[in-house]
């Protein structure tokens, strides 16, 4: 049996993704109460630490084949609208860290993190790459829409495979048929509310009106961001990338309502069966952050056939 372990755990992407691909996920820590509550719920395996990873105590992890990890990648991601002195983001990029400590300790033949592609152009890139080296990995860092591996959802990623390997080890991975929103969408449940409701933002009507002339009477739009932000999406394609506070609105005819919680996690790709908190905004929040586990499973489903 293969096993992991998942830093910076979360809801569970990671480790759901490990689960369908074969592997046994030993171990997961995070830093927030919630997350380690719903992983355990969903992971009820694994021995479970709710802490900050810079103080984790690494020899009381059990022995392991990958480690997973996603440092917080809100530090270099541009959509925050991040400033070089920012000292949050400074603080969040040091998440990085975290796993050369864990890698140094634990030592095992494989790991992949996972972040944003911005994550390649932080200052301190080199230098975390040269302390991944001298620990002996080789980096192979892969950027990835997470549509191409099954998941209803345009999410570009960043996934750097490391191994125990005198040269990279870059996966071959089969570009899938994409899955559209359509697949998750529910036309029957939620709260509706007519589009043309007193108070409703002119910004808001705009992207209707302009959903309306390119896809008809059902579609998708965004509360924010370009690109289709403006303009709507049909439900034919993926969604945009899941974000970790309510973002899209489904319009039907002359009524709309947001995303529920559960077509987020579905838009994530998280099975039907995913336990998850009853608040809907803690439930964005996770999903938001999550690794798809479709994507998770692709991408380690490769790993070990490659390996």
């Amino acid at each position: 049996m293969i096993t992991a372990i998942d830093l910076f755990a979360g809801l569970g992407g990671w480790s759901t993704g490990a689960r369908l691909a074969g592997i046994e996920v030993l171990w997961a820590a995070n830093h927030l109460p919630a997350a380690v509550e719903w992983h355990s719920a969903n992971h009820p395996g694994a021995i479970h630490i709710c802490q900050d990873l810079h103080q984790a105590d690494w020899s009381k992890v059990p022995h392991h084949n990958i480690l997973l990890a996603s440092p917080c990648c809100q530090g270099h991601s541009f959509a925050r609208g991040k400033r070089a002195d920012d000292r949050q983001h400074d603080a969040s990029r040091s998440t990085a860290w975290a796993v050369v400590s864990a890698l140094e300790c634990l030592n095992p033949d494989m790991a992949v993190v996972e972040n944003v592609p911005e994550f390649l152009k932080w200052t301190l890139y080199r230098a975390w790459e040269a302390a991944m080296n001298a620990l002996g990995y080789s980096l192979a860092p892969h950027i990835v829409d997470c549509a191409d591996l099954g998941v209803p959802q345009n999410r570009v990623r960043l996934f750097i495979v490391c191994t125990k390997s005198k040269a990279p080890l870059f996966l071959r991975m089969t570009k899938l048929e994409h899955v559209p929103a359509a697949s998750f969408i529910k036309f029957d449940i939620g709260s509706w509310s007519p589009v043309n409701k007193p108070g409703r933002a002119a910004a808001t009507l705009r992207r209707v009106a302009n959903g309306r002339r390119s896809f008809g009477d059902r579609f998708l739009i965004p509360f924010y961001g370009s690109g289709s932000g403006l303009t709507g999406r049909s439900i034919d394609r993926p969604i945009g990338t899941i974000t970790t506070r309510d973002r899209w609105a489904i319009v039907e005819g002359d009524r709309m309502r947001m995303l529920s919680a559960n077509e987020g996690l579905l838009a994530m790709s998280f099975p039907l069966e995913t336990r998850r908190p009853k608040n809907h905004k803690l439930t964005v929040h996770l999903a938001g952050n999550a690794v798809p586990p479709t994507a998770g499973q692709r991408i380690l489903e490769s790993l070990i056939s490659a390996a």
